[in-house]
């Protein structure tokens, strides 16, 4: 089953150009992931500090090594000063 991750992080004040790199950083490396189907950042265009994940993930399988792995472990850490909210939602679809 296709997993969806919608993530919305708000930079500290006068940080949002260093988490802007590293969210950039991330995006590059998880895509190259087996299972990755899709893995999107977006910037807001009316808060200049906040940025979204969307992400599409094969499988519990492949999100949890994306989770694992060391490029995300790293991002994780690299953020940590750099963010003042972070949001983590899992979506279903609901088919109409």
């Amino acid at each position: 089953m296709t997993i969806t991750i919608n993530a919305i992080l708000k930079a500290n004040p006068g940080k949002e150009e260093s988490l802007r790199e590293e969210l950039i950083k991330v995006v590059q490396a998880s895509r190259n992931e087996e299972g990755c189907i899709s893995y999107t950042l977006h910037e807001s265009t009316e808060d200049p500090e906040t940025f979204v994940f969307y992400e599409k993930w094969r499988d519990e399988d492949a999100l949890n090594r994306h989770i694992d792995s060391q490029h995300y472990k790293a991002y994780r850490k690299n953020i940590e000063t750099l963010v003042q909210n972070r949001e983590v939602y899992r979506l279903n679809v609901i088919d109409l």
